[in-house]
């Protein structure tokens, strides 16, 4: 072996040394953060239900789950005109353009250029020197001031070796699914919410309906009661005490008139339209049955709602996001190259080879020193993916109580409706018994009027119990993660 051999040799191991120890340093400058898994574990079944069983209704489309005609045209009005889901359906848009944005990044960028520019220079320095003393040909000087016209392509490309910028792109992509399951939950609850008016709307409509018809009732006590006091068989105070319960139920009266104002005008607002009355049936409300409401097992949550769905993909973006922010301490690696014609007169620009240029530059940029910035940057990422993993969770666990909390409801209101409808029955036959036996002096106007007033409140908390059942069941339909198919 020769010297000259050797001493290659021992350069180019330096160098090898070199290149591996600063590899190592930087490697070892990197700081790490421990990141535990998220838990979506869930039970079994729903608290103290042994449900088995798959069959889940969140898998009905909406258009199947509600049977009223009236109420499924105001929802599929809705979900074309409601402005906050047009507004979301923005935002999924330009999450689907972030995609392209990044896609972009690590692509090559190549550019086309055309310029000219106009330079004067001062003769008492090396390049104005030189110019005066540089001949094009033979006795012909440097212009001055000197033009110069340029065309030409050029291109740059970072190499993404440490995937950096395609995990930024995927991370995009995380983000724009993301938003499409919050359109999907913002559509759910739109659903929900016109169907929770629309019950509330022929709630109301029945409870009008109650108090035309106590009023009637009152109406045809007072005429008696005035009779009796004619006849000396009932005073003044019988006949002052009825009129205030008539009017005190007049008044209700214009209160459910304006209730019902105010919805039809809270279900318009959600439909997208200018105030106009709703069409719906309300004379079938108290007979309205209640489909049951198949829970299916608490796993699959996981897949039916949407905001779970949703926190899913925003914690593998945040996991991507970590990834990116750890590649900023290693190496960065661009190429740029670019060709043209570059010439001082016009006529010389398309002349080759003397106007033609070209270049090739590779670089490699690795931070050293002060890199607190990106330190910053990879430890806010690691503490996002972590709000990442409780949000994740937060949701799951929201999710599986709100199912419990609905179907106790549902069971309680059952029991609920149940013992309300036998209070109106017998109310009811009280009614008739003691208006027979107040014309016939056999009761007072004391015990009509507490006969009557509690079969009202009886009647509407009726009403109010039946609409109760039909919004539990829109909730728990919701609840298992039905309403965006």
């Amino acid at each position: 072996m020769t010297i000259n051999n050797l001493a290659y040799k021992i350069r180019f191991s330096k160098r090898k040394v070199i290149v591996l120890l600063l590899g190592i340093s930087m490697t070892s400058c990197i700081p790490s953060k421990n990141i535990r898994k998220e838990n979506n574990s869930l039970p079994k079944s729903y608290g103290n239900i042994a449900v088995q069983d798959t069959v889940n209704s969140a898998l009905i489309n909406w258009n199947e789950f509600f049977q009223d005609e009236y109420l499924k045209t105001l929802i599929d009005s809705a979900l074309v005109n409601n402005q906050e889901l047009n507004i979301m359906m923005m935002q999924v848009d330009m999450s689907k353009n972030e995609i392209r944005a990044r896609k972009g990044e690590y692509l090559p960028f190549v550019n086309a250029i055309a310029g000219g520019e106009v330079e004067k220079v001062g003769r008492y320095t090396s390049q104005g020197a030189n110019d005066a003393n540089t001949e094009i040909r033979s006795g012909e000087e440097f212009p001055e001031p000197l033009p110069n016209y340029q065309v030409g392509v050029f291109a740059s490309w970072e190499l993404d070796v440490w995937n950096k910028l395609r995990n930024s792109k995927k991370a995009a992509v995380m983000e724009y699914l993301s938003s499409v399951e919050g359109q999907n939950f913002m559509k759910t609850n739109l659903i929900t919410e016109i169907a929770d008016a629309y019950f509330e709307l022929e709630a109301l409509d029945n409870k009008l309906l109650i108090i035309e018809q106590n009023l009637k009732l009152q109406n045809d006590g007072l005429k008696t009661v005035r009779l009796q006091k004619q006849a000396a068989k009932a005073t003044e105070l019988g006949v002052q005490r009825l009129e205030a319960e008539v009017y005190k139920n007049r008044n209700e009266l214009y209160l459910v008139k304006q209730e019902i104002v105010e919805t039809e005008n809270r279900i318009n607002f959600l439909v997208g339209r200018s105030p106009q009355p709703i069409l719906r049936n309300s004379e079938d409300f108290i007979e309205k049955k209640l489909d049951t409401v198949f829970l299916g097992i608490p796993s699959q949550l996981l897949r039916n709602r949407s905001d779970i769905r949703k926190a899913e993909y925003e914690l593998a973006a945040t996991k991507l996001d970590v990834k990116s922010a750890k590649a900023n301490f290693y190496p960065s690696f661009t190429i740029r190259a670019g060709a043209g014609l570059e010439a001082f007169n016009l006529k010389y620009l398309t002349k080759t080879p003397e106007s033609l240029l070209y270049s090739v530059v590779g670089d490699m940029v690795a931070p050293l020193v002060n890199r607190n910035a990106i330190k910053a940057t990879y430890l806010n990422a690691s503490d996002k993916q972590l709000q990442a993993i409780f949000e994740y969770e937060k949701t799951i666990l929201n999710a599986y109580i709100e199912v419990v909390n609905q179907q106790s409801k549902m069971q309680n209101l059952n029991k609920q409706y149940e013992l309300k409808e036998n209070q109106v029955n017998a109310l009811t036959k009280s009614i008739d018994i003691t208006n027979k036996l107040f014309r016939s002096a056999r009761a007072d106007y004391m015990e009509v009027l507490l006969t009557q007033r509690d079969a009202l409140e009886s009647k509407i908390e009726l009403v109010e119990t039946k609409k109760e059942q039909l919004l539990a069941r829109i909730s728990m339909y919701r609840n298992l993660g039905g309403g965006w198919q």
